[in-house]
């Protein structure tokens, strides 16, 4: 039997693997690990839970023992599609390479820029990466891909599925021509065939297991059931998840819950805690602090049903999951091996549902035939469709209404109320008193505005504000004499205040203006006509009369 000791890997990188607690490899690792230390490309394929992480990691620490990293320029780069597999290489790389003084940079979203550039900029051995995080730094200049020698991508199909074609293809074209290169994936689909045909050279194809197949030691069983109501499905379903889970009762230690919409997710995940189980939802969407938290507390054991999207369903190493939940039929029949294959692992036993209804039935026919067997079927527990509500039963006179804007609804609405007594009509008619009381209230205070502040017309010649005298007479004063009249612009300042409801005098205060009119506001416009001599005399006021 082959240990880790015969295939000719660094010292540092065996003590380590030893005090991990392993001591002999896995197929994918026993034969991809002299190869890759030979310099070759390799293509690896293998099902879910198998070691490919170390099987790159490995060998990738062992070479790059001799040599510098530069700034800006990382020796190697580890593609991954999601977060969480990302940080999961980069977990497996601390292990195994904390004899060495290789160093490495997590680039991932959801993380600020400013720590990943110092990482970078110090010069790191291994960078592993989502791709469109690693093209962000690029394009910002903060990162050199010139001094790659070994790039690996990893699960490699679930790259091409999330649509990361075009960004993988742009990467390759910025790395050398004479690197290394690893493919890893689960699944050799058409077009990974033809992504290896152009960006790797004489590679070596490793396969350890038929294409897309499921464990042994993982129990399938599917749960087929017909909605009452086409409206109801979704409800229903939950319902089923729920006996399902109580039907398994203490063996059901931890499990994950696997939706194929990431709004379903949180959907599935409020339910069951309403109904008093212990689940917490996990998508692309929430932040990556709340996504570590809660895979955090999955692995610990403070969380017992992972709600996911299939952002978790690969790479994901948590090996003591002992079911899985198909909520919903996966679109994608690979994304089927991928989800169970989240249990059953490391030779444990595990039991993998799925409920289905009839519309699913062209994505069952796609999976049994992708893994070239019918999945076993199943019974709905019984009495899981009985009163199938996302809220558990309560009393009815415990069942209130509306609590204020945001409460919840009664769900016997107008059916076990008592229905309302109808208004008379005479109840109506009474609003209009109310008007005219408003209008009797409000005339005495028009007629007390209409004392104070006469009309314009009614006001003595003496006191207006226009000077109504002829031309001549008013040019009688002479020229230095014809500046503004200040004591009529205090007569019609006090006479403004007057109209608008006393003055300082009287202790009132003018609301709008402060304790004064502008005088532009005052001031009278009168159209005259200017003579030649006094255009020349006059001042400019950048105005025309």
């Amino acid at each position: 039997m082959t240990k880790f000791s015969d295939l000719a890997l660094d010292p540092r990188v065996l003590q380590a693997v030893a005090e991990a607690g392993y001591e002999t490899p896995t197929p994918i690792q026993e034969q991809a690990i002299p190869h890759a230390l030979q310099g070759k490309d390799v293509l690896g394929i293998a099902q879910t839970g198998t070691g490919k992480t170390a099987s790159f990691t490995l060998p990738m620490i062992t070479l790059l023992g001799q040599g510098r990293a530069r700034a800006r320029m990382p020796r190697s780069l580890v593609l991954a599609p999601t977060r969480e597999l990302a940080a999961q290489v980069a977990e497996n790389f601390d292990v195994y390479a904390k004899y060495t003084k290789l160093t490495k940079a997590l680039l991932i979203g959801g993380v600020a820029f400013g720590e990943q550039d110092k990482l970078i900029d110090r010069g790191v051995d291994v960078l592993i990466a989502t791709p469109g995080r690693l093209l962000d730094h690029f394009e910002r200049g903060k990162l050199l891909l010139t001094g790659v020698q070994i790039m690996v991508v990893d699960e490699a199909d679930r790259m091409l599925d999330m649509g990361f074609i075009p960004d993988i293809e742009r990467i390759f074209s910025l790395t050398p021509k004479g690197r290394q290169t690893f493919f890893y994936s689960a699944t050799m689909a058409p077009e990974i065939e033809r992504i290896t045909n152009t960006f790797l050279t004489g590679a070596v194809k490793i396969e350890v297991a038929r294409q897309a197949t499921t464990s042994t030691t993982i129990e399938q069983k599917l749960i087929q059931f017909q909605p009452t109501r086409k409206d109801k499905s979704f409800a229903e379903k939950r319902a089923v998840l729920r006996a399902l889970i109580k039907a398994e009762g203490e063996s059901c230690t931890n499990a994950i819950i696997f939706c194929n919409r990431k709004m379903d997710v949180d959907v599935v995940a409020k339910s069951l805690k309403s109904h008093g189980f212990n689940a917490s939802p996990i998508h692309g969407d929430l932040d990556q602090s709340v996504r570590t938290k809660t895979l955090d507390g999955f692995r610990d054991g403070s969380v017992h049903l992972l709600v996911a999207s299939d952002v978790a369903a690969r790479g994901l190493d948590i090996p003591a999951v002992s079911h899985v939940f198909n909520f919903d039929v996966p679109s994608h029949p690979e994304d089927y091996v991928h989800r169970i294959g989240r249990t059953g692992r490391a030779g444990r036993l595990g039991k993998a549902y799925t409920i289905a209804v009839p519309s699913d039935e062209k994505y069952l026919s796609a999976i049994e035939h992708l893994v070239k067997q019918p999945i076993p079927r199943g019974e709905v527990p019984e009495g899981a469709l009985d009163g199938a509500s996302d809220r558990p039963e309560r009393p009815r006179e415990e069942r209130g209404g509306r609590s204020g804007r945001g409460g919840e609804r009664s769900e016997g609405r107008g059916r076990d109320r008592a229905p309302r007594e109808a208004k008379p009509v005479e109840a109506v008619v009474a609003v209009e008193p109310v008007v005219e009381a408003v209008v009797e209230v409000a005339a005495p205070v028009v007629a007390e505005r209409t004392e104070r502040a006469p009309r314009r017309e009614d006001r003595p010649r003496d006191d207006r504000t226009r000077d109504d005298r002829p031309r001549e007479a008013r040019e009688e004063r002479p020229r230095d004499d014809r500046s503004r009249d200040t004591s009529s612009d205090d007569r019609r300042r006090d006479d403004r205040r007057d109209y608008r409801g006393g003055n300082r005098d009287h202790g009132e205060r003018v609301v709008g203006m402060g304790d004064h009119v502008p005088d532009f506001i005052l001031r009278s416009f009168a159209i005259t006509t200017v003579t030649a001599d006094d255009a020349e005399e006059a001042p400019a006021t950048g105005t025309e009369g």
